[in-house]
């Protein structure tokens, strides 16, 4: 059994960046002065203005990203959609173009603007609101973040923590991580697009799915497909449900019953969860929601089992229900993030929505 990193004597350098220490300077954490005195507690966090893109960090390689923390609050006087109108960007490499481009809260699987605890390998959301990666990222040249504020209200307090090591000798063959959010509601019949144009070779690690059911009945009989390298009309791989796809079965449920409300079932474990679902009236949110819009967020890791490619990939989503008696295409508000490891360059991502476009039913 090979012995893990860390307790191999390695020629690499441990670093950190927060809003104490920007740049990840040693020997220069903890310098600012509070009212306790210097390096007490000077700098905890640093505010965020609307319209504002806050550099979080700038870093020259060679090295590894392996830990983000981060927490804001939710809302403010001007709305409760903080964790959708803030969006993370990662550029690798000095690319120009992002290969993370996702709304805060559902990079850390937090979807709908909402808190919800998540306890899986790569993501943890700890009580209450402690949004943690643990994606490994590699760099050769440049790592660079971003988050920019497209919220009304000005962000009193942005909390963050960015962990990396320096010096790390990368093969050839590594490739860079990417992460990228779509959201559709589309006609009956037609499937939801998690990603596609990846064009190169890699490995895809994961997806959050945050759906919103704009219907009755089970919303989550459609099958995620994998066309990989050159598939048209079929995939190399397809699940058997959503609920299948994040290691549940039966709807998460412990009877699937037209006329009585079942019990669900939800949890989180390393590699696949169910953490998030909300039934309660949501018009007090949204000008858009209906009465009642039951929301559901759930991931899947593909760490044990990546998905690996060879020159391009695309994945799917159906919306496809049930009723309890018959099959039935369903239109839902789908929003996922995928996330994968590719050779760069990567091809451009399509535009994010404005946020506007981006807001919770």
């Amino acid at each position: 059994m090979p012995l893990p990193d860390f307790v191999t004597v390695q020629n690499t350098q441990s670093r950190s960046i927060n809003a104490e220490n920007p740049t990840g300077a040693p020997g220069a954490a903890a310098s600012a002065a509070s009212a306790l005195g210097p390096g007490r507690k000077g700098r905890a966090f640093i505010s965020l203005e609307s319209g504002e893109t806050a550099e979080l960090a700038n870093i020259v390689g060679p090295g590894v990203i392996r830990h983000i923390w981060m927490t804001v609050p939710d809302r403010t006087e001007a709305g409760p959609f903080v964790l959708r109108d803030l969006v993370l960007r990662m550029y690798w490499d000095d690319d120009r173009e992002p290969s993370v481009e996702v709304p805060l809260g559902d990079f850390f699987c937090n979807g709908f603007a909402t808190r919800a605890e998540v306890t899986s390998a790569p993501v943890v959301v700890a009580p209450t609101g402690g949004m943690n990666s643990y994606f490994p990222m590699p760099f050769r040249r440049s790592a660079r973040i971003t988050l920019t504020s497209e919220h009304a209200g000005d962000i009193e307090a942005v909390f963050y923590q960015i962990d990396y090591s320096l010096g790390d000798a990368l093969a050839d063959g590594v490739g860079v991580f990417h992460a990228q959010w779509r959201r559709s509601r589309t006609a009956p019949g037609l499937d939801h697009v998690i990603v596609d144009g990846i064009r190169g070779a890699g490995a895809y690690v994961g997806t959050f799915v945050a759906l919103t059911a704009l219907g009755r009945f089970w919303w989550g009989e459609g099958e995620v497909k994998f066309f990989i390298d050159g598939d048209e009309n079929l995939p190399t791989i397809a699940g058997t449900g959503l609920e299948d796809y994040v290691g549940g079965a039966w709807a998460f449920q412990d009877r699937l019953d037209r006329d009585n409300e079942p019990t669900v079932h939800t949890f989180s474990t390393p590699y696949f969860g169910y953490p998030q679902r909300e039934t309660a009236d949501r018009t007090r949110r949204s000008p858009y929601a209906t009465a009642m819009a039951p929301a559901h967020g759930m991931y899947r890791w593909h760490l044990p089992d990546p998905i690996r490619f060879d020159h391009d990939l695309r994945v799917t989503l159906q919306q496809i229900g049930h009723d309890g008696m018959d099959l039935f295409e369903r239109s839902d508000d789908i929003c996922t993030t995928a996330y994968w490891y590719q050779r760069e360059p990567h091809a451009p991502f399509p535009s994010l929505p404005k946020a506007s476009l981006r807001r919770p039913l």
